[in-house]
């Protein structure tokens, strides 16, 4: 279990910049300065679920297909227009909603100093000067019963509750939403809100003696909700919620790996960000959106808070495979598996078959496409990206009942929308005619074209694990799923034999390299770092492949040479990644330093665009701090991967570590294959290393620098430089010593 300790000064003059408390429902961000403390808070679970776009017969292959041949702007729109699009009054899409905010306000000559927010146990302490003694007040959310929240201190001299409704500036009345009803009961204050298809919501706030407690609720009865409001909020008792707090996060940290990071900075934001990982993505919570339950009080969220799924919600949670939290991911997986009739559905329409599954890039709670943005409405790689993730819970965790009962026919129900959209060549080989790279050319008409690496790696990816998945299962193996194998590109390849050796020129002129789609190269810094989707996430392609080493240092340098001048804050931990494959640690620390001082507020929240104007043309946009999650959790994700990576069915242990490190180490952290690492290094070596089996495996190991040679059981067989296999049978261990 960690002791760290978040800290930073006030003020905090911004709702993003706020020290943030979750429960996987509820939301708090606290900010402020000065006298005044605010506590915004939000609900990833408050829907308004009209608008969107239902998919339909004229959502299919062929017609998308013709009508980008003959670059038909008109028709496309009105192929992805969305339900309300023509409606006064309506929204566009759906959205999560703005929920409110208490304001308090301290006594006289009291000045806001700092917060220190113990990940340890949930509790959150606002420092200020009073005169010149130093006090706090103390925060904690209830991590179960989820609308409870309380303020314990003395110089609380008010509050206030503010609704969303009036601090919108007139956004929800444009869409019909009613305005609140504000009431007082028992020495409290608040309001209650209805919704126009869905629940409504409320927020109260009453005061006895030291301690302040705020409720939230919804229903569809406002009378009965401001009743429960009220009610609620007279039971609060702190010791019980310290009491909860405390053993709720104890079960938490218990879990996770004890590692052991020598970098203050990257230490912080792995700390800080396993701490909002299980605040935004218990099992008992909802499903985390983009921002996950963080939601501005005063305004819609960006992209209306959905669930982006051409990486954002992926990314938000890679931290659960290594850090021990497979339960975390259960809720997103739910999810999906609810919304099995409307994939199947959307799949029917766009390819004519009723065993197939389609999931658009960005859709509600429900699964309802938002709509509008046609290339990644038709971006199939959306839903083999999170069959990738399914089969990879099952093969971290050996949960074969959940690859038998669930992933397996999910998995063959995505590879039949890809069987549809592959044709035949005359030379035999599979083409994917219309493909998209995420976001590459925006939404324009030649935002499209055949072959996708990013396309190719997904398909490849999926097509493995079907095959791993059948074995196991002892299922039959589909022909078609070695069919992509063999015939099927692994990557779009561009331009043709080695690059000027010159690697000042290599970026920018000659030699084969992976392409964006067939004809395209990366022909300028873009935020999706996708065409490389087949290292990683996919890992398909094999960086040792000696038939592939000049395409790879040939795409590397276009990569590198293209800069990030239009990246995102979630762009540098996946860049982070990719600099571990190919540069080494030192590359891999330095993209997550260049992503916290560039990407991060003052508060320690991550942001879409940069901080400040410089770095990235994503700080030149007009739209206001965007905070997410998804560059947080995959900073973490890409810290986790220093220590313990696969590549091809290898494990590597310490390949991200920087040699500059003194100590640092891992302990009991999963990996594919089901098995369990515990490292120590010191400067770039390793001087101890332990795995675990959770199963009947064969371990292929590269083995890490050591101080002296490794000494090896006589089962481990090299059959490679510095790769050994060595079998092993269900709980053992394996200790490897090199001092």
């Amino acid at each position: 279990m960690t002791d760290f300790i978040v800290k930073k000064d006030f003020p905090l003059p911004r709702i993003q910049t706020g020290a943030v408390l979750g429960n996987s429902y509820l939301g708090v961000m606290v900010w402020g300065g000065d006298d005044t403390v605010n506590i915004s808070l939000g609900c990833s679970a408050l829907w308004d679920h009209r608008g969107g776009m239902p998919w339909s017969e004229k959502q299919n292959l062929k017609d998308i297909h013709t009508a980008l041949l003959n670059q038909d702007l008109d028709a496309i729109r009105k192929m992805f227009q969305t339900s309300t699009a023509l409606e006064p009054g309506q929204p566009n899409r759906p959205s999560l909603v703005p929920l409110g905010r208490v304001v308090l306000t301290l006594k006289k000559g009291c000045l806001l100093d700092r917060f220190e927010l113990a990940v340890t146990d949930g509790l959150l302490k606002l420092f200020y000067l009073c005169g010149s003694e130093m006090r706090f007040l103390e925060m904690r959310l209830d991590m179960e019963d989820k609308g409870k929240l309380a303020v314990k201190g003395a110089d609380i001299d008010s509050f206030e509750v503010k609704d969303s409704y009036s601090m919108s500036e007139g956004a929800l009345a444009s869409i019909s939403i009613s305005a609140p009803e504000r009431f007082e009961k028992d020495s409290g204050i608040g309001f209650v809100n209805p919704l126009p298809v869905d629940p409504g919501f409320g927020l109260f706030a009453c005061q006895k003696g030291e301690l302040l407690s705020i409720r939230f609720d919804r229903s569809s009865d406002m009378e009965t909700l401001k009743k429960s409001l009220s009610e609620k909020a007279q039971m609060c008792q702190w010791s019980e919620l310290e009491k909860e707090n405390k053993l709720w996060w104890s079960k938490y940290w218990a879990d996770i790996p004890e590692t052991r990071i020598d970098n203050p900075r990257l230490e912080e934001l792995y700390f800080y960000g396993l701490y909002k990982f299980g605040a935004m993505t218990d099992n008992s919570g909802w499903p985390a959106g983009l921002q996950g339950p963080w939601i501005e009080d005063n305004s819609f969220p960006p992209w209306s808070g959905d669930y982006h799924f051409n990486i954002n919600i992926q990314m938000c949670y890679w931290p659960a495979y290594r850090a021990n939290r497979p339960d975390n991911l259960k809720p997103v997986f739910k999810m999906l598996t609810d919304w099995l009739p409307e994939l199947r559905k959307n799949a029917r329409f766009f390819v004519g078959i009723d065993d197939g599954i389609m999931l658009p890039h960005a859709v509600d709670d429900r699964g309802t496409c938002m709509g509008g943005f046609w290339p990644g409405t038709i971006d199939h790689a959306c839903a083999a990206w999170m069959m990738q993730m399914m089969y990879d819970y099952c093969d971290y965790y050996n949960d074969e009942e959940y690859l038998r009962s669930t992933v397996f026919d999910f998995m063959k129900g995505v590879m039949r929308v890809f069987q549809e959209m592959l044709i035949r060549k005359e030379d035999g080989s599979l083409e994917l005619p219309l493909s998209i790279s995420p976001e590459y050319r925006g939404s324009s008409l030649n935002a499209w074209g055949a072959n996708s690496s990013f396309q190719l790696a997904a398909i490849h990816r999926l097509a493995e694990n079907l095959i791993a998945a059948a074995e196991k299962l002892n299922e039959k193996i589909d022909p078609f799923w070695q069919d992509v194998l063999t015939n099927l590109p692994k990557a779009s390849i561009w331009g043709k034999g080695p690059a000027p050796q010159d690697p000042r020129e290599a970026w920018m002129a000659g030699g084969a390299e992976i392409g964006l789609w067939d004809g395209v190269y990366l022909e300028t810094s873009h935020r999706h770092h996708s065409h490389l989707a087949g290292l990683c996430p996919f890992d398909t392609l094999d960086l040792e492949d000696p038939q592939w080493a000049d395409i790879f240092d040939n795409t590397r340098k276009r990569w590198i040479g293209t800069g990030m001048g239009q990246w995102s804050g979630w762009s540098m931990p996946w860049a982070a990644m990719l600099h571990c494959r190919f540069h080494g640690g030192e590359a891999a620390e330095s993209m997550l330093e260049l992503y916290r001082s560039n990407f991060t507020n003052e508060g320690g929240n991550s942001l879409h665009d940069t901080a400040f104007k410089g770095f990235s043309l994503m700080g030149e946009w007009p739209r206001g701090e965007v905070m997410q999650m998804d560059a947080a959790m995959g900073a973490v994700a890409a810290i986790q991967d220093m220590f313990v990576q696969s590549r091809r069915g290898v494990l590597y242990v310490g390949a991200g570590i920087p040699k500059h490190w003194k100590k640092s180490g891992t302990t009991r952290m999963p990996a594919p294959g089901g098995f369990r690492v515990s490292c120590d290094f010191e400067r770039g070596k390793c001087v101890r290393l332990e795995l675990t089996a959770g199963r009947d495996n064969v371990l292929k190991l590269q083995l890490p620098p050591a101080v002296k040679e490794w000494q090896l059981p006589e089962k481990a067989q090299r059959y490679a430089a510095d790769k050994v296999a060595i079998p092993m049978k269900k709980g053992e261990t394996l200790v490897l010593n090199s001092k």
